[in-house]
């Protein structure tokens, strides 16, 4: 089993590397991809003769033991925002992202000094 599992995952980071180089395509294969699983789903459910309405309890049950739900329909970026009381960013000012980008900017610039601080104080400690 190891085998195996070694050997999608190579091949898997192979196919990725090549795919990664033109993005039209991969998109593509991958849209085709996701359709095609999920439609075999969705005909394995027919075929089974599981109901609709079953169907979806389930899947909400197991979407919510995998701790995926929120997440995978609304993304760990809108919840954040949301608690944080955030605008969205089609609801921001220019001014708004401006003055974000310049904050983020500036934080950056003093975690840089920062880290070259800390680098010379240990390199002072060593000598």
């Amino acid at each position: 089993m190891k085998r195996i599992n070694r050997w999608f995952d190579r091949f898997e980071d192979k196919v990725r590397g090549f795919l990664s180089h033109y993005p039209m395509i991969y998109a593509l294969v991958g849209g085709v991809g996701i359709v095609s699983f999920w439609r075999g789903v969705w005909e394995t459910s027919d075929l089974l003769g599981i109901p609709s309405e079953a169907s979806l309890v389930g899947g909400i049950l197991i979407l919510m033991s995998l701790g995926i739900l929120v997440t995978e329909f609304l993304g760990n970026r809108i919840i954040i925002s949301g608690l944080r009381g955030e605008k969205k960013l089609e609801e921001k000012t220019l001014k708004e992202i401006e003055d974000e980008e310049m904050f983020l900017s500036n934080l950056k610039n003093k975690v840089e000094r920062i880290e070259k601080l800390l680098v010379e104080m240990n390199n002072k400690k060593e000598i």
